[in-house]
């Protein structure tokens, strides 16, 4: 059996990565055909990637206009005043889905940001009303960490993660 050299290792790797990337849901015949790999090594590398932490999950991208839904794009600006420890705690260990179960809004994704703004939580919603509610409940349940919370919406995606809209009749309708 030939060694592999680590290089040769994060460049199989990358392979993998890209194809997964590009529809984590084709099969595992074609992700090894397309990276010129046997499907057992295919296979290897994947588990290996999920072991060592460079794969969190699979997921698929949704059309929420389908669904009568609007993706939302919170940003938050906490205040300059350093955050006591039972509101950092409070944000490391929340699930937010407690603030938004009764809200009809649905979180996508949730990052802590270096910028003007230092919170930023892409949501599914209905309608605006439904975000504004969630940003209330925000604000109270973080008292004096917010200073400023701005709501955009989403009117078209151009890619997600790492996908391309199909629909490009309605980027062309927007501009």
């Amino acid at each position: 059996m030939v060694k592999r050299t680590k290089k040769q290792y994060d460049e199989d790797a990358e392979k993998v990565l890209a194809e997964l990337q590009s529809n984590c849901k084709q099969d595992l015949d074609k992700i090894a055909k397309h990276c010129g790999f046997s499907k057992q090594k295919a296979w290897r590398i994947i588990k290996q990637l999920e072991t060592e932490g460079y794969i969190w999950g699979y997921t698929s991208i949704i059309n929420e206009e389908k669904r009568n839904l609007t993706q939302f794009t919170i940003l938050i600006k906490k205040t300059s005043q350093p955050l006591e420890t039972r509101i950092v705690e409070k944000i490391d260990t929340i699930t937010l889905e407690e603030f938004v179960s009764e809200m009809d809004v649905f979180i996508e994704s949730s990052y802590f940001v270096h910028g003007n703004y230092d919170w930023l939580i892409t949501v599914i919603a209905s309608d605006i009303k439904h975000v504004r509610k969630f940003c209330e409940a925000l604000f109270k349940a973080f008292p004096g960490a917010m200073e400023k919370i701005e709501v955009l919406q989403t009117l078209y995606a151009v890619r997600k993660h790492h996908i391309f809209n199909p629909d490009r009749k309605k980027l062309h309708e927007l501009m």
